[in-house]
């Protein structure tokens, strides 16, 4: 009798978890692009060992892409959900009339890179010099080297400076072997040239610091469509919880580095090191207003010096560039 009773008992508790199984909704498919080979991928790695995906009921899809010009086509077309991208490309968007909208993902930007012994041991000794530049004309990096140069020596970088752009494993490559004096690139390829000996002049931050921009403002975040997260408002808000929970898992579990690691494809000790201080020196660990006012400031000054190719004419940053659904 109380074998019977036990099974019955059994049976009825597997009826109940069955039913509410059953009830239960199916994760929510969240369509990501991501650069191939992109740093941002080692966070989305991370959300997946921590089980952060399964936790939060969203299954993310991740879509390779190119480069960052590909996945904004993507999140145009309707092809993906959310991209990563830049806070200037969501308000130039914006003044266009989309309705794309950013939440910061990351701090991390780039420098002015020398090799010891050089002719460029300041940004004042860049008149005469042979810079390699990463991204192009209107990337945010060089436009604020200009205001910086301005600033510091009263001259214009166009003229005083040659500049040969090139994607960046180019850029450290003519830096390293001679054909650049000084190069700017983006702050992984940075760690691989400091790796190969050379050193930093000054960093984009140090350059905003001095040009009144007390703050680092989170230049790459994750863009989405305001309609779609009005949509999917569990969705986007879980992602966004995930994403943060990920970064801060990435600032102090050594352990979770070693799982990244493969997909970082570094073999040397010291460069992935390197690159996981510099990744963890870019952490974004809060979503405030001051990061908005960082981004205001740096806005003017980008649209200063990167016209309408940058900012569609629109000298203020657009309202509702970052969205005001999430705080951190």
């Amino acid at each position: 009798m109380r074998w019977m009773k036990g099974f019955a008992m059994a049976g009825a508790m597997a009826l109940v978890w069955m039913s509410l199984s059953a009830f239960s909704p199916p994760p929510k498919l969240v369509k990501l692009a991501l650069q191939e080979g992109g740093t941002a991928s080692w966070e989305a790695f991370a959300i997946h060992a921590l089980q952060l995906d399964e936790k939060i009921g969203v299954k993310l899809k991740i879509r390779h892409v190119a480069d960052s010009k590909a996945g904004q086509v993507a999140l145009q077309a309707g092809r993906v959900d959310i991209i990563l991208s830049d806070f200037t490309w969501a308000s130039l968007q914006r003044n266009q009339g989309a309705d794309f909208t950013f939440v910061p993902h990351s701090l991390a930007v780039g420098g002015v890179m020398a090799m010891p012994g050089g002719k460029v041991a300041s940004v004042a000794d860049l008149k005469g010099a042979t810079l390699a530049a990463a991204g192009g004309p209107v990337d945010k990096s060089y436009l604020v080297l200009q205001a910086y140069y301005a600033a510091k020596t009263g001259g214009d970088l166009t003229k005083d400076v040659t500049v040969n752009f090139g994607a960046p494993p180019l850029v450290n490559e003519q830096l390293t072997g001679g054909q650049a004096d000084a190069s700017l690139n983006f702050w992984h390829f940075n760690a691989r040239a400091a790796a190969a000996g050379a050193s930093q002049i000054v960093s984009v931050p140090e350059m905003l610091t001095e040009l009144g921009v007390p703050q680092t403002p989170p230049l790459l975040g994750w863009v989405f469509s305001e309609e779609w997260a009005a949509k999917n408002p569990a969705a986007i808000r879980n992602f966004l919880d995930a994403s943060f929970a990920a970064k801060a898992a990435l600032l102090t579990d050594a352990a979770l580095w070693e799982k990244i690691r493969p997909e970082m494809k570094v073999d040397d000790d010291a460069l992935f090191i390197a690159l996981r201080d510099a990744y963890r020196a870019g952490i974004v660990t809060s979503y405030t207003d001051a990061d908005i006012e960082a981004a205001r400031q740096t806005y003017a000054l980008l649209a200063k010096y990167g016209g309408a190719d940058l900012t569609g004419d629109q000298p203020d940053l657009a309202e509702g560039t970052f969205w005001a659904g999430y705080r951190k």
